[in-house]
């Protein structure tokens, strides 16, 4: 049997489903909600031609193509390529090393050797500078981030001259790589 103190509360809390929600508040938005109206009724038809025509006045924003190619941008770019193409070749030859056991193959360091000492000589030059030349550039422009780093050479007459100085030691290295 409920308590005399607690009896008309449970009556009021059992009489009101939603005792926390402000009854004012939602007929007021209520009523806002069902006042506005709609100023205007449009066809799916007009509101794509609409569009249409708003889309033929924007402005186009620019390709790179109308900008002047520069060393700085083909630098940036083949640094970023060729670290994903080095470190990509050294997962793949990874797998292909973890997983030759289990397909039947063997590759260890003697069967690549014989493998790349029967190949002709054109081959062997060719394979070298594949692996040589990715090599050497990232190495050379690594070198050139880090002075950088170092805040120094980055004035536009010392980023272009850094630049050539990579592209130079770049054929180097990537030439004595090729014929040892």
């Amino acid at each position: 049997m409920p308590t005399t103190a607690f009896h008309p509360f449970i009556k009021t809390a059992a009489s009101n489903p939603r005792p926390f929600i402000c009854q004012n508040n939602l007929n007021l938005g209520i009523r806002h909600f069902q006042a506005t109206r709609k100023v205007f009724e449009q066809f799916p038809n007009a509101e794509s031609n609409m569009l249409r025509l708003q889309r033929k006045n924007r402005p186009s924003s620019p390709h790179l193509t109308i900008y002047q190619p520069q060393l700085t941008w083909f630098m940036s770019s083949a640094h970023r390529i060729t670290g994903c193409a080095m470190g990509g070749t050294l997962y793949l030859g990874a797998i292909a090393y973890l997983s030759a056991s289990v397909l039947g193959y063997q590759i260890d360091t003697n069967t690549i050797i014989y493998a790349f000492g029967a190949a002709p000589e054109a081959a062997k030059v060719s394979v070298k500078v594949i692996l040589a030349l990715p090599f050497t550039f990232h190495a050379s422009n690594g070198i050139r981030h880090l002075i950088w780093d170092a805040r120094k050479c980055l004035e536009i007459k010392d980023v272009y001259s850094t630049g050539y100085a990579v592209l130079a030691s770049t054929v180097i290295g990537t030439a004595y790589l090729a014929t040892m």
